[in-house]
């Protein structure tokens, strides 16, 4: 069942959490998804049967929690993300970001590397809306946002446009990690489609090469789209966090 976190921001986060051994997985989902995802509901009934605790939650203004979407940016959801950990589990936990959830993943490991045994990205965006929204839009869509404070742009995922604003923008870039040392001292496991295309291969290839640390990999899946939510897929994301968490 559902249940919530006020957090000391005054947030109220939805959360599911599975009872099991550690270390327990977090999964971080993306930008304007939910905690009903296909991934998230795979991995939870993945773990439920080994036995291993789970969790999964709505960033505020996504799914079940409190607030409106456009009123969010990154340093909110790592915030709802730094107070789900702290909170709601206990000890070094793997955990799984897709998308955004690899941007706000990579915050955390920054921010607390002891309260993570492994990382498992999945499109990882870290520092989506400097080198994704910004550097795509022309001279006309930047004025429209700085002057407006908001922009909309259509959605392949449903039929509300994704609303971009301005502070989701200046705030992003209070939160870059591509730009300073990124060390992680655990293994990591990157999956990225090579048909994807919210998140260029790029990306991928050079959070590889940004990130230190002894054991980190790259898996490219070449038909493998953004969801990557096929069956082959989600059994790539499994076996890498069962590696993870063995």
């Amino acid at each position: 069942m559902t249940e919530y976190l006020d957090t000391p921001q005054g947030r109220r986060i939805a959360y599911r959490r599975t009872e099991g051994k550690g270390p327990g997985i977090v999964f971080l989902g993306g930008f304007k998804s939910d905690m009903q995802g296909t991934k998230a509901l795979y991995l939870e009934d993945w773990a439920r049967r080994q036995g291993r605790a789970f969790l999964r939650f709505d960033y505020s203004g996504h799914g079940d929690s409190s607030g409106l979407f456009e009123e969010g940016a990154i340093g909110d959801w790592f915030a709802d993300a730094a107070s789900v950990l702290t909170t709601l589990t206990q000890g070094p936990q793997v955990l799984v970001g897709s998308s955004m959830g690899g941007w706000i993943s990579l915050l955390l490991a920054r921010a607390m590397p002891q309260r993570v045994a492994g990382l498992v990205t999945i499109a990882a965006a870290p520092d989506f809306t400097e080198q994704g929204f910004w550097a795509g839009f022309d001279a006309t869509a930047r004025a429209e946002l700085l002057d407006k404070g908001r922009l909309e742009l259509p959605s392949e995922y449903g039929p509300d446009p994704y609303v971009i604003t301005r502070r989701l923008i200046e705030d992003g870039r209070d939160h870059l990690v591509m730009g300073q040392a990124l060390p992680l001292p655990f293994p990591v496991r990157l999956l990225q489609g090579m048909a994807d295309e919210d998140v260029p291969v790029q990306w991928a290839l050079d959070l590889l090469n940004h990130a230190t640390g002894k054991d980190i990999r790259l898996t490219l899946v070449k038909d493998a789209d953004h969801r990557f939510s096929t069956d082959a897929c989600l059994a790539l994301i499994s076996d890498a966090v069962g590696e993870l968490v063995a």
